[in-house]
Formats: C-alpha cells, sequence, structure tokens
C-alpha cells in the first residue's frame, strides 16, 4: 500500500512537510502547486517551494518530494518540468484538481476538466519532456462542474504517458464539503490500467479503511487528516497497532515547528496558530492550549506555553 501525502496550498509547505514525514512514514509527499505561465522559471523559485532539492529531492527523513506544476501551456510546463527533473526533482506532478477561483478563472487546475484533449497534450508534453526514468503522474477532481468527462479525462491522462493518476473523490462544485464520493472510483479503476490514488476525506483509521474497501483502490493520498491527526499515517499503515501519539509527543513536535528559522516571526506564529487550529478536531488537549494561546503574538511566550504543557504532564 501507497500511502502519500497531499499537496496542500498554504498548508503542505516544506516546513510541515519536513515535520510530518519525521514522524509518519509516507512513501512520498508532493509539493504546492508550482504556477506555469508564459516562462521557463529561474532557479530560485523552485528552491523556493522545493527546498529538498538540495537534498537529493528529500525530505531531512529521506522521503521523496514530488514537484506538481499547475499550468496551461504545454511547452512552457514541459521546459520547465525538464528542468526541475535537472534539479534533482525524482518526479513531476501535474494539477487538474485546484478548484481556486482565482486559478480556475485563469485556465488553471480543476476547470480544465472540460477539456479532456487539453489535458492529455499538457500531460504528454510533460513525459516527453522529462527523462524516462522520472515519473510523471497527474492529480484531478471528478470533474468541473460536471462529471461527464470523468472517465475520458483518465483516459487522457493514461495515454499521455502518465504512471498513476490520483483523484480526489469530488468535482469542483463540491469543493470540499463532505462527503467525498469513493464509490465513484471503481469506474474510474476499470477504464484504465495505471494505478489509482483514492484522496478525499479520510480523516481517521475508519476513514481509510472505508475508503480502501468502497473505493477498491490499493494506495491513498493524506491532506487535512495528516495535518489534523500526525499519526495517522503510521496508523493506517500499521492497522493492527493501536497506539496513539501521546499529547507530550504532540506537543514536542509544536516546539519542532516553532524552530523553524525560514520565517518571520509573525509568518511562524501565524502558521503555528492554523495548525493548533486544525489539531483541535482530533484533541482536546489542542482546544484548551488554543484558548490559551490565541491572543499570543511572541514566539518566546508560545514557546513557554508549550513547556509548560510539558510540565504539566
Amino acid at each position: 500500500m501507497k500511502l502519500v501525502l497531499a499537496p496542500m496550498e498554504g498548508l503542505t509547505d516544506p516546513l510541515m512537510r519536513d515535520l510530518l514525514t519525521s514522524v509518519g512514514h509516507y512513501d512520498w509527499c508532493v509539493t504546492e502547486f508550482i504556477r506555469v505561465t508564459d516562462s521557463l522559471l529561474p532557479e530560485h523559485v523552485f528552491y523556493n517551494f522545493c527546498p529538498e532539492l538540495h537534498n537529493g529531492g528529500k525530505t531531512k527523513s529521506g522521503t521523496p518530494v514530488h514537484v506538481q506544476f499547475l499550468g496551461n501551456d504545454a511547452n512552457r510546463l514541459a521546459q520547465n518540468a525538464a528542468r526541475v527533473a535537472e534539479l534533482g526533482a525524482p518526479a513531476i506532478d501535474l494539477n487538474f484538481g485546484c478548484p481556486a477561483k482565482t486559478v480556475n478563472r485563469h485556465r488553471g487546475g480543476a476547470v480544465l476538466l472540460d477539456e479532456p484533449e487539453v489535458i492529455h497534450s499538457l500531460v504528454k508534453a510533460v513525459r516527453d519532456a522529462v527523462p524516462a526514468h522520472i515519473p510523471v503522474s497527474a492529480k484531478m477532481r471528478l470533474g468541473y462542474l460536471d462529471e461527464n468527462h470523468t472517465l475520458d479525462n483518465a483516459m487522457a491522462i493514461e495515454s499521455a504517458g502518465a504512471s498513476w493518476l490520483t483523484v480526489h473523490a469530488r468535482t469542483k462544485s463540491d469543493g470540499y464539503k463532505p462527503p467525498a464520493y469513493w464509490e465513484k472510483l471503481p469506474a474510474i479503476q476499470q477504464a484504465i490500467k495505471i494505478p489509482v490514488i483514492a484522496n478525499g476525506e479520510i480523516w481517521t483509521l475508519e476513514h481509510a479503511e472505508r475508503c480502501l474497501e468502497i473505493s477498491g483502490c490499493a494506495d491513498l493520498m493524506l491532506g487535512r487528516g495528516a495535518v489534523t491527526r500526525p499519526d495517522l499515517v503510521n496508523r493506517v499503515r500499521h492497522r493492527d497497532d493501536t497506539r496513539q501519539f501521546s499529547w507530550p509527543q504532540l506537543v514536542q513536535l509544536q516546539l519542532y515547528f516553532l524552530e523553524a528559522a525560514s520565517k518571520t516571526e509573525q509568518g511562524l506564529v501565524g502558521r503555528y496558530k492554523q495548525w493548533l487550529g486544525m489539531l483541535t478536531q482530533g484533541y482536546t488537549e489542542a482546544a484548551l492550549l488554543w484558548n490559551d494561546i490565541k491572543k499570543i503574538r511572541e514566539l518566546d511566550l508560545l514557546r513557554a506555553a508549550l513547556e509548560q504543557q510539558l510540565t504539566e504532564k
């Protein structure tokens, strides 16, 4: 079973990838999308989105990091994919799932799901430009406003040479509203021969088990559930092991998060509070801590509050 950490804009950035892969066994993770418009991007852009390129394309713990692109210009996508492959990216992923209005308005992400022939041309251009030993994959939703082209898109991606396909089991119109329609995935698997990775609404071990059963997929991509419960990936991988992270272990992870030096103090405080807010969905202790620190704006005071959590335990 392959378990993958999802690309999530503004959430699974390099810091979060480092943290989650340090405590969880992922087969690989994927960068936030790099937007390609009309140019070959300078190297510093690739390193900004994927600093792991300085480490052989892997996180500090050794998890491969696939580089994701979003765009609609086949030639420019191909050029940028070839360049980041030269820099050491272990694989390339193409985004056909982003539901953001700004992205869709500029003909990127999920809006392209109404144009299977365009999706084919984009995937093929990247596949042809990247060395054969480097996989090219794609991530899509069930559709844009409807599911009229679900199978057409899946077959277009396969015929263009993709090694696997990840499917977020909702349309763009569905957004992130529950449920995810895992029952729609078997038809996709029957239509193509490449592996299909299931994604969407996997928050707990029970959700993962149901998704595997209903979708028929062997592999899962974990998104917000992985951020909300950092031990989720290990619980899914080792389902007979009922141990969960203790709150002191999670406090240590939070302290590790606050040691990041690549963000401003204000930026790091904001990112930390975003994460703690998500942790409240999985841990009652996080909700209590949130009430204590929600007005704090200084890193030193946040660290002190977390260290106090350890002394109290």
